[in-house]
């Protein structure tokens, strides 16, 4: 378990950076699909590429070879007295694929750092010269660079030899590709020196990266689906947004058209349902309405009889009695009637200060003595500015009464706004937390005043608003009422 707590505590701060909304949130999940996808099509075409042009290079390095080869099988065919005279014959032509010349020992030379493909290179040209030449033969193969290169007897480089001998064989302005060098021992103390240089395309020794013209495919491409999908997208939560909007502040103006039905069909279905559960709505508050001014009416005025009889009647310690019945009557019908008003959801929603008129609240209960503190604060929120006045003037006049001090603690965020009511009275037993906001339960009421209803009214204003209302007993003792509500 303390694991799996700990898993689920890490992976909150990467929660915490997707975007919050649907728009963001396919964007994103579209982009790294798009991303992912092109990478590994790139990767794969990469790795391919890479195949054919190692099949390639074994193939031209294999008919580089054998032309070393044949050369060298060519020397050793010569009369020793000719074969200086046919190398004079290779270098004034000039252009020739090699440059060749034959040395009295091997020539050792700075090589170049190991790779993949040098290797394969050396490999593949150890091999063909052995099957042609004989295993016997002393064979040294090796790539340098141009700059360390040495030549002829005297261990000249590059650039102390004539052009014509050896600069148009090795050289390929302006870069400077690794030169093959190949010696065979051709007769004791002979060495015949071939250098020559891969043909092209394949004039460098190192790894093929992705080409710059895919990763450019890749940014157009994206550049141009991006934002056409952003545009689609959009166009499709565009309705929820403003079903969202609806939702949140429901007004109930009878002459306000209905949402307009647009989008897909699960949009347009909820759509509909979203306009059928308003007018539902519109018909039972105008239904309820008429009920309960049916009830003032019906109700009051036979109290009203009552009460005027009651003033008839001789006995005093009856009348008294009849009164007191009548009086606690007319309280729970008020009550009953007051709770249904504060509740009552025809009030539209609109930007309300939360912390001014909590603050406002405080300095009413401070003018006497220092009974509320407030700590913290919060912007604005978008609510129903009467029915959340009533509902924190229930929660403060409950800490006040109970407790006899509050403190207020404002917690304010990007997705909810949380107050917390903290009282610095006895609290209240856990049995009875959960029967607290019950119409008519009062904790001590023989000794406190009030009807019972002041933390039901409480809880269904935040119910009304999408929020909750919880109760509990603090830590070190008094009573904490949080009031938690949703921004959207």
């Amino acid at each position: 378990m303390p694991n799996s707590a700990g898993a689920v505590e890490a992976g909150r701060p990467l929660l915490r950076l997707l975007p919050s909304s649907l728009l963001g949130r396919i964007l994103l999940l579209t982009l790294l699909a798009m991303g992912v996808a092109q990478i590994m099509s790139s990767i794969i075409w990469v790795e391919t590429f890479r195949a054919r042009q190692e099949d390639r290079l074994v193939t031209t390095t294999r008919n580089l070879a054998s032309s070393v080869a044949a050369t060298t099988q060519f020397f050793n065919s010569l009369p020793r007295e000719y074969q200086h005279i046919v190398l004079d014959q290779l270098r004034d032509m000039g252009g020739s694929r090699f440059f060749v010349s034959l040395n009295n020992s091997l020539i050792e030379m700075k090589p170049l750092p190991d790779s993949e493909r040098k290797q394969l290179v050396m490999d593949e040209v150890t091999s063909v010269l052995r099957s042609r030449l004989g295993n016997s033969t002393n064979i040294h193969v090796e790539f340098v660079h141009p700059d360390d290169l040495r030549l002829l007897n005297t261990q000249l480089p590059l650039e102390s030899l004539p052009e014509s001998w050896a600069h148009y064989s090795l050289t390929l302005d302006p870069i400077k590709p690794p030169v093959l060098v190949t010696q065979v021992e051709v007769a004791e103390g002979k060495w015949l020196y071939l250098a020559s240089l891969l043909p092209a395309p394949y004039v460098s020794l190192d790894e093929d990266s992705i080409p710059g013209q895919q990763i450019v495919f890749i940014l157009v491409m994206i550049g141009v689906l991006f934002p056409v999908l952003a545009w689609l997208v959009r166009g499709q939560t565009r309705p929820l947004h403003r079903l969202a909007r609806a939702a949140r502040d429901l007004p109930l103006d009878e002459q306000r058209p209905p949402l307009q039905e647009q989008g897909s069909s699960e949009i347009v279905a909820v759509t509909r349902g979203f306009n059928t559960m308003h007018r539902r709505l519109q018909s039972y508050i105008s239904d309820r309405d008429q009920l309960f001014r049916a009830i003032s009416h019906d109700l009051k005025t036979p109290i009203t009889r009552l009460r005027l009889r009651a003033g008839l009647i001789d006995d005093a310690t009856i009348r008294e009695r009849f009164e007191n019945d009548l009086q606690e009557l007319e309280l729970l019908v008020k009550g009953a009637l007051q709770s249904m008003k504060d509740t009552h959801i025809h009030e539209n929603v609109e930007a309300v200060d939360i912390d001014g008129m909590i603050r406002r609240m405080a300095e009413a209960y401070n003018a006497e003595s220092s009974l509320v503190t407030v700590e913290g604060s919060c912007g604005t929120y978008r609510g129903k500015p009467l029915a959340l006045k009533r509902c924190l003037g229930n929660l403060l006049d409950n800490a006040i009464k109970y407790g006899e001090k509050a403190t207020v603690f404002l917690e304010d965020s990007v997705d909810q706004l949380v107050i917390r009511v903290h009282d610095y009275g006895p609290g209240i037993p856990e049995a009875e937390l959960d029967r607290i906001f019950e119409p008519y339960y009062r904790l001590g009421q023989e000794q406190r005043g009030g009807h019972g209803l002041g933390l039901g009214i409480a809880r269904n204003i935040a119910q009304s608003h999408g929020g909750e209302l919880l109760i509990a007993n603090g830590d070190g003792g008094g009573l904490d009422v949080t009031l938690t509500l949703p921004r959207y």
